[in-house]
């Protein structure tokens, strides 16, 4: 170690003595200020001098300094260290005991203050100073809630022994005189209240009890322990009812379960429509009651809360305690369990819409949606729907509307089986709609989409049957049947609850509804492009349009028998005739006319409206192409054949299918186009046929693409669905050309 320099020798040279930690003498360097500076001076005109070169030696200087004065600290802290460390254990011994005396003396006192608090509440209850009791347990209810985070767990257990005990005692005395009010006031209301049951005497006097007691009530209760274990709520679950409305509950509470448990014939599995419609009934009776007398005293004593609406709760909880017992009995007997899932939606109907229960609260419905009974329910809607099913399908009228003689209601013309199936379909929609549950909902979705599928495969089975006579009354009523289904659906899919279930199912990502779907699929469904019912309407459409294929051929080939005469006539024979006032329809129309007539007929009469449509439209397009083939280009036409053929067109055919439509021409446009051509003047058709032919020869010779197209000149005449090469043909059917 290297020797001290001057400057730290004058420094422990002018230090105090003084005693460190561990007794021995040491050195607190307390160095006076004034002697230090000089010396400071003194030393560096001895090391520096008034040399400048010198200065170059002051980082050297300062470098040794510092070295030294690491030197020193280190020794110091050593000394330190080694001398104090026995004083330092010790000192942190008596702190350890100070503060255990400490918890101890604190842990006393808390146990002092528990016991004068209970002297307290003991002494208000002797003197009948009721707020005074209530005052002295609410401290210990603040007191205990400052113990909750202190770990003595046998401190608080002890405290809440002692807060329940008090607690019970003042519920006691004061529930009993709050009885006693209630029974002057005649509650409980168990039959429709009447004006004499009104007190007459000391009314007054009993509003101020009853107003005293319930206030009473309501601060006692916000004095108990939040955790108490015999109190305590899972979060999930609404807080416990209001003190003074459970004391009102128990009469009711007494006489529910006295008629509907044990051995008495009220108390029946096949009846719970005696226990649901007498809560209703006592929660009707009450309501005035309750808001009359309870209320205003709620909202003076600054409860929000509303008294009708506890007292409701506190009967519903009655009611699912009972109706949780009962389910789980009845889920071997399908009737009967039935018959509870129809009355727990009916009471909840009710519930919400008479007793205006709000709907954030919960009523029976959860208890439905248990596994085992969720289960049992969807189980027994499709067995009971499976058996309507085959019920509707072989009853007498099936295939019967039951509007058949309303007409103004009869435009779809549904029969009454397919009536009767998507009225089912609707009454299981009303019963899950109201579930709270969107996972339950899609559930019984997905059953209706199986039903439906069902349905068609049984209609489809039926059609096969009748497919021999498509023209058949039930052949029309199962097509009938589908398109009713299809329009059904299609409602359906555009009706905001379905909307919301189809939201629901995609953001659950339910396979079953889902399942098979690309995500393109899936996209347009989240953006409400599509529906869930898309599939079984693709389903039913290609069925209906077999089917109406099928009876339009049918249609046809009776027409097209019926028209063979027709197609041979003598076209090329025909004289001309010029005033075609006096023209009659050709004898060998009139059997292809009167079927054409017969069979419109029938099919309005037994084809829903949008069919109809479908098959009248259909039926003119196959005969305008029979007609254009079969007669027109089968045949040559001299001026009095085209003019006969143009007068059995426009002034028969074309009127037969004007009862359904404005301009029936429209849906014949080969038949009037050809009739057109036909029927121009000599020199009319000898220019026309001239352009055409240039115009074909300037198209193989790439010439003359300067010159208007030949189309433009057919559109002057009315021609636009026949083209030019067609034309020709037509032009050379004529017979009447000069030179010929």
């Amino acid at each position: 170690m290297a020797a001290p320099t001057a400057l730290v020798q004058i420094m422990n040279t002018r230090t105090d003595n003084c005693l460190n930690a561990t007794g021995q003498r040491g050195k607190c360097f307390l160095v006076d200020s004034g002697e230090l500076q000089d010396y400071l001076v003194d030393f560096l005109e001895n090391e520096v001098g008034s040399d400048l070169k010198s200065l170059r030696n002051v980082g050297d200087l300062l470098d040794k300094l510092r070295e030294e004065n690491n030197v020193l600290e280190e020794q110091y802290k050593q000394l330190f260290v080694s001398g104090a460390q026995p004083w330092m254990d010790n000192l942190g011994q008596t702190l350890n005991q100070v503060d255990t005396i400490e918890r101890h003396m604190k842990y006393l006192r808390c146990l002092q203050h528990i016991e004068e608090l209970s002297a307290a509440v003991q002494q208000c209850l002797m003197t009948s100073s009721v707020w005074e009791a209530i005052r002295a347990v609410d401290s210990m209810a603040m007191l205990d809630a400052g113990l909750n985070q202190s770990g003595c767990s046998h401190l608080q257990n002890f405290l809440r022994e002692t807060l329940h005990f008090w607690h019970k005692i003042i519920k006691d005395r004061l529930a009993s005189d709050f009885e006693k009010v209630l029974t002057q006031l005649h509650w409980p209301i168990i039959s429709p209240p009447t004006q004499s049951l009104t007190p007459t005497t000391n009314c007054q006097e009993l509003n101020s009890q009853l107003e005293l007691l319930v206030t009473q009530l309501l601060a006692l209760q916000t004095s108990y322990p939040s955790v108490s274990p015999h109190l305590s709520t899972p979060p999930s679950q609404a807080p416990p009812l209001c003190l003074p409305i459970q004391i009102m509950l128990q009469p009711l509470s007494k006489r529910f379960r006295y008629h509907f448990y044990g051995n008495r014939q009220t108390n029946s599995l096949g009846k719970p429509e005696w226990y649901l419609t007498q809560v209703l009934m006592w929660m009707g009776n009450s309501s005035t009651f309750m808001e009359e007398k309870i209320q205003p005293i709620l909202e003076r004593a600054g409860a929000t809360i509303s008294a009708r609406v506890e007292l409701c709760r506190g009967l519903l909880s009655l009611v699912q305690e009972k109706v949780a017992s009962d389910a789980s009995r009845l889920l071997y007997d399908d009737m009967i369990f039935c018959h509870l899932v129809e009355e727990v939606l009916q009471f909840e109907k009710e519930l919400r819409s008479n007793q205006l229960y709000p709907a954030v609260l919960p009523g029976l419905l959860h208890l439905l949606l248990e596994d085992a009974i969720l289960q049992k329910w969807l189980t027994v809607e499709k067995k009971m729907a499976v058996e309507k099913m085959d019920a509707m399908l072989s009853a007498e009228g099936a295939w019967s509307s039951q509007y058949k003689d309303i007409s103004d209601m009869d435009e779809l013309k549904a029969p009454d089986c397919a009536e009767t199936f998507m009225t089912l379909l609707q009454v299981i929609t009303e019963r899950y709609r109201t579930l709270p549950c969107p996972s339950a909902q899609l559930k019984f979705l997905g059953l209706q989409r199986e039903l439906v599928d069902d349905f068609r495969i049984r209609l489809t089975q039926v059609m096969k049957e009748e497919s021999r006579c498509p023209l058949g009354a039930r052949y029309c009523a199962i097509l009938n049947a589908v398109n009713y289904i299809c329009t059904i659906l299609g409602d359906w899919g555009d009706n905001v609850f379905f909307l919301q279930l189809q939201q629901a199912a995609v953001s659950l990502g339910e396979e079953g509804l889902l399942g098979g779907l690309g995500i393109m699929e899936v996209g347009r469904l989240a953006s409400l492009e599509g529906s869930l019912f898309e599939g079984l309407l693709a389903l039913l459409d290609r069925l209906k349009g077999d089917m109406m294929g099928r009876l339009l051929e049918w249609t046809i080939r009776e027409i097209t028998e019926k028209a063979r005469p027709y197609c041979q006539d003598r076209w090329l024979s025909l004289p001309s005739q010029h005033d075609q006032s006096t023209m009659t329809l050709s004898s060998s129309a009139c059997p292809m006319m009167l079927c054409v007539r017969d069979r419109l007929l029938n099919l309005h009469q037994v084809l829903s409206l949008s069919l109809f449509q479908l098959a009248w439209q259909g039926l003119a397009e196959r005969l305008d192409n029979f007609l254009y083939q079969d007669v027109i280009l089968s045949n040559h036409f001299s001026d009095g054949g085209a003019a006969q053929l143009q007068f059995d067109m426009t002034r028969n055919l074309f009127p037969l299918f004007g009862h359904y439509c404005k301009r029936p021409e429209n849906f014949f446009k080969h038949v009037k186009e050809a009739c057109i051509i036909l029927c121009l003047n000599v020199g009319s058709a000898i220019l026309l046929r001239n352009l055409l032919k240039e115009s074909e020869e300037e198209m193989r010779d790439w010439a003359g693409a300067e010159d208007p197209p030949p189309e433009s000149a057919l559109h002057e005449l009315g021609v636009y669905c026949l083209a030019p090469c067609d034309v020709l043909i037509l032009l050379n059917l004529r017979a009447s050309w000069p030179g010929q």
